[in-house]
């Protein structure tokens, strides 16, 4: 039986999916080119840096969430991948959860780049409509 999601869910799961797969993509490269501790820092970067990239693609749609809604979305699919993907079935072990650098930071910063890009979005668009030129 498959399973029907309203448009806008399926929205906002795709694009926090693409972003868990960009980072997993970083971590992958550096993982691949680096040290395992200097792949955690470049991935601790670059997770915020991608999530606020994907969620300003996100809430220039008209049927996007909420900041708060959005970013705890995101965390949350970020977290299910991490724990099934990563966690299960490549490690096949939940070790990762105990390393701050590894999950816990990349979880918050994530949350706050997502929260903080829909925040300065929609107070962008609410300045613009109020001017009629934009200005």
């Amino acid at each position: 039986m498959p399973i029907h999601m309203p448009k806008g869910t399926l929205l906002a799961l795709a694009h926090g999916l693409l972003g868990w797969a960009l980072c997993a993509a970083v971590m992958g490269l550096g993982l691949a080119y680096t040290s395992f501790h200097n792949a955690l820092i470049i991935h601790a970067l670059a997770a915020p840096i991608i999530f606020a990239a994907v969620s300003a693609a996100y809430f220039h749609r008209l049927q996007a969430w909420s900041p708060l809604r959005t970013a705890i979305t995101f965390v949350a699919l970020v977290v299910a991948m991490d724990f099934s993907v990563v966690g299960l079935l490549i490690q096949r072990s939940l070790d990762m959860f105990a390393s701050i650098l590894g999950t816990w930071l990349p979880f918050v910063l994530i949350f706050l780049s997502t929260y903080g890009t829909g925040i300065a979005l929609r107070g962008e668009a609410r300045r613009t409509s109020a001017h009629p030129l934009g200005t």
